[in-house]
C-alpha cells in the first residue's frame, strides 16, 4: 500500500457568485487537469442573511453536473424542465446539466439563520455532452452513515467505502463523495484507488494529512523529500490536494475533524469553459452562448 503524498494545500478564497451570495472557493476556474473530471468547489457557508438571500437566480448549465449537498438551512430551486423543491440539511441533489438546463438556487436560512451547504461540479465527458439533462435527489435519510471501529464515521453519498455503496450511481467518473469524520487524536488511513484524482476539503476541526510510515513526513508543497519537518496542519476551508498512491491517512486534532473526500477517474479531455458552461472546443463554447442567446439552448423542456 502507498500513501497519497499531498501535491498542493490550498486556503479557500472568498468571492462572490450569483445575484451577490457571499462564499468560499476552493478551487475552480483554474488549472482544470490537476482536479479532472472536478471543475470547482464551493463552500456556501454564512450566518448573515444578507449575504446569502439574493440567491442564483435563472442561470443556464450545460456540459456538465453540479452536485449540491446541504449541511444548514435549504435551497429551493426550479429549472426548465418543471421542477421545483427544495435541499434541506443532508440531503444531494447530483444535476446532469447535459445538453442545457437553466435553473435557479435559493439559499435560505435555518431559524437561527445559518446557511452551509458545498457545489461541487464535475465534467462530463465528450460523449454526454449533449445528453438529456435529469437529476439523482437523495434525501438525508437514504444517504448511509458507517462507523468504524475507532468512532470514524463517512457518510457515503457516491461510491463504495468499508462494503458500503453510497446512493448515487450511474456517473460517468465513478466518482467517490464521503462526509468523514476522524474522532479527536485519532489516526485513520482511507483506501483512494490509484486510479483516481483525489482531494479532501476540511470543514471542522483540524488534523494532519500525512505518511503513517515514518520516518519521513508526507511533502507539502514545496518541500523535499529529505525534509522530516511535520506536514502542516490542516484546518477549516482547507483543501488537500493528493498526489498518486492507492490511500489517504490522517491525524486527527485535539477536536478531531471533518472533511470532504472527493475522487473521481480523470477524463483527460480538452476544456473550453466559460462561466456556467463547460465544453470541449472554443466553437461548441460560442455555439452554446449564441444558441442561449438566440433561444435555442434547450434541448428538452421549456421555462
Amino acid at each position: 500500500m502507498s500513501i497519497r503524498p499531498i501535491q498542493k494545500l490550498i486556503k479557500a478564497k472568498p468571492t462572490m457568485e450569483g445575484a451577490g451570495v457571499h462564499l468560499r472557493r476552493a478551487f475552480g476556474f483554474g488549472h482544470t487537469s490537476d482536479f479532472d473530471p472536478f471543475l470547482l468547489l464551493d463552500d456556501f457557508r454564512n450566518d448573515d442573511p444578507e449575504l446569502y438571500m439574493a440567491g442564483f437566480p435563472w442561470h443556464p448549465h450545460r456540459g456538465i453536473e453540479t452536485i449540491t449537498y446541504v449541511l444548514a438551512g435549504t435551497v429551493n430551486h426550479a429549472d426548465s424542465l418543471g421542477n421545483r423543491g427544495a435541499i434541506a440539511p443532508g440531503d444531494i441533489q447530483w444535476m446532469t446539466a447535459g445538453s442545457g438546463i437553466v435553473h435557479q438556487e435559493m439559499p435560505k436560512g435555518d431559524s437561527a439563520g445559518r446557511m452551509h451547504g458545498f457545489q461541487l461540479w464535475a465534467n462530463l465527458p465528450a460523449s454526454l455532452k449533449m445528453t438529456s439533462p435529469h437529476y439523482q435527489e437523495v434525501k438525508s435519510a437514504e444517504i448511509p452513515d458507517v462507523t468504524d471501529d475507532d468512532g470514524t464515521t463517512a457518510r457515503i453519498i457516491c461510491g463504495n467505502l468499508w462494503g458500503t455503496d453510497g446512493p448515487v450511481d450511474g456517473i460517468a467518473a465513478e466518482p467517490n463523495y464521503f462526509d468523514i469524520s476522524v474522532p479527536p487524536g485519532k489516526r485513520k488511513t482511507i483506501p483512494v484507488p490509484t486510479t483516481r484524482h483525489a482531494f479532501a476539503y476540511v470543514f471542522a476541526g483540524s488534523g494532519k494529512f500525512c505518511n503513517a510510515s515514518g520516518p519521513l513526513a508526507v511533502p507539502t508543497e514545496g518541500v523535499g523529500w529529505s525534509d522530516t519537518t511535520t506536514p502542516q496542519e490542516v484546518d477549516n476551508r482547507s483543501l488537500v490536494l493528493f498526489d498518486s498512491g492507492d490511500e489517504v491517512t490522517v491525524q486527527a486534532g485535539d477536536e478531531g475533524i471533518r472533511f470532504l473526500l472527493v475522487s473521481g477517474k480523470p477524463l483527460g479531455e480538452p476544456v473550453a469553459w466559460y462561466g456556467p458552461i463547460v465544453m470541449n472546443t472554443q466553437e461548441q463554447l460560442r455555439e452554446a452562448f449564441f444558441e442561449y442567446q438566440n433561444g435555442t439552448f434547450l434541448k428538452h423542456g421549456k421555462r
